[in-house]
Formats: C-alpha cells, structure tokens, sequence
C-alpha cells in the first residue's frame, strides 16, 4: 500500500515554448496530468482569460495557477505597472478557479515597487482566496562577477510572506541548499516547480532527475507532511528535435513526479490510500 497525497501534478504552459499556450493543454490532457499552470506572456492566449477557459473546458483539464507576467519579456504584457500585473493575475486565478499566482520578487530597478512589494503582497492576498507564492530566484552572473538582480532579494525566505513557490532549477543556479529552503519555508510552501539544474550560471530547468538537485527526495518529504498544494513540471524543452521527443520528456518528467509523490503506509498525513507493493 502507498498514500498519494492530495497534491496535484501540472504542466507549466511554460514547458512546451516555443510552442503555443494551446499547446500545452493538449499534451497535458494527452499525457494525463492533472491540470496546467498558465505563464502569461507574449502569447496573447495567455493572456485572454476566456480563450484559457475555453481550452481548459474542451480538454478538460483544469488551470490549477497562474504565472504573474514578471519576466524580462513580459515587462509590457497586461500593463508596465507590476501591481497592475497583479491585479490582473489575481482577477485571472479567481475567474479560472486556479488556487495560486506565483509572482517573482521585483527587478532592483523597479525601486517604488520593491519598497512595497512585501507590504503590498500581504495586502493582495488579504483580499482573496487565491494565494500569492513568492518564488524564489538568483543572483546574476557572467564569469567571476555577480549581480544582485532582485529586491528585497533572491532568497524570499528572508523576508515575511504568506505562501512561497520554490523553484528548484533556481536553488540550482543560486547554488544554494534546497532541502534547507523548504525547511526555512516552513508550512507556508504553497507550490512547487519541479525542475532540475546542475548548479551552472544558467536557469536550466532540466528534467527532473538530470541534475544534482534533490528532486526526488523533496517529493517523497512532501509524500510524508501532506503537502496539499501543486507540483508544476517546468522544465525546459527548447532542444527537442520534435514534437515526439518533446512529450517524451513531459511524460518522463510526469513519470519521475508520481514515483517520487508517494509515501508507505507508515506515514499519517491526509491523503488518499492506493493499493500497492
């Protein structure tokens, strides 16, 4: 016997780029996962809230987040104003039933916003159901030189959130301890992105179980404690020759996932009972 815990398993729309949002809804479905996240960004699908509707009701597959638009390219998409972003976000996860916007901490450049940011987040989730995970990010580097990119900071544990993401092909790149995150994180991790690194000055996002990050043993911790927010596959399949060999690397990343997301009986967390060997 082994406990599957109430934690879903999502495709980031994120994973299938260069193609489209569409996209991303069609695999998940034929793949079998249990919902996506949608990242808003440059494609306009991604940002129309009944054309997201509408794909999710025909493959029947549920939007379990959003992806506020924080990315350098986003910076023009629903708005320059980053609350607006948010407003907009939040407005998105309540008309989609989507439980989370994962949001980025703000650029050192935006200075007003990122006086504010943590205020004003506590704010935001004060006046929804939907929760706002703070994701953990980076320093910059080129060569020997690093560049703090991100205010208050990359490491989101050292300031007061209500929920966080963590993200673990960015424990990679900041060459930091992971399991120590999630310690620091606490019960308020709300969301996972489930990815894989090799600690390189780039955000790889490799497929789980290709890098040096505890992918596997986060997952069975999560097993054990009941975690009861979302796993998001969001990985990097830019280099895939072909459509095939692009689902083949979502299917193995679900595979890895649903392995890992279990616990023997022994555990007491709320979940649901399968039967085993």
């Amino acid at each position: 016997m082994v406990r599957i815990p109430d934690a879903k398993v999502a495709l980031s729309t994120a994973s299938v780029y260069p193609e489209s949002t569409a996209t991303a809804f069609e695999i998940a479905a034929r793949l079998g996962y249990d919902g996506v996240e949608v990242m808003v960004w440059t494609d306009p699908v991604s940002q129309d809230i009944e054309a997201l509707r509408r794909l999710s009701d025909y493959h029947q597959v549920p939007i379990l987040a959003v992806h506020a638009p924080c990315l350098l390219i986003t910076q023009r998409v629903w708005s320059t104003d980053p609350w607006v972003k948010l407003q907009r976000a939040r407005a998105a996860a309540e008309k989609l039933d989507a439980s989370t916007v994962v949001v980025h901490p703000p650029f050192r450049w935006q200075r007003a916003y990122a006086r504010e940011f943590v205020r004003g987040i506590w704010r935001m989730a004060d006046e929804t159901d939907v929760r706002f995970a703070v994701e953990n990010m980076y320093p910059w580097r080129y060569r020997d030189r690093e560049m703090l990119a991100y205010a208050p900071g990359w490491d989101v544990t050292k300031d007061d959130y209500r929920h966080f993401t963590i993200d673990l092909s960015h424990t990679a790149t900041a060459r930091t301890n992971a399991l120590e995150m999630v310690d620091r994180m606490g019960d308020r991790l709300a969301h996972l992105h489930l990815a894989d690194g090799q600690g390189s000055n780039k955000d790889e996002h490799l497929v789980p179980g290709r890098g040096t990050q505890p992918c596997a043993e986060l997952l069975e911790r999560l097993a054990t404690t009941g975690f009861d927010g979302n796993v998001v596959v969001e990985v990097n399949t830019r280099r895939a020759m072909s459509t095939t060999e692009r689902e083949a690397d979502l299917a193995e990343a679900l595979a890895f996932t649903r392995l890992h997301l279990a616990s023997p009986t022994s555990a007491n967390p709320p979940s649901r009972v399968v039967p085993g060997s």
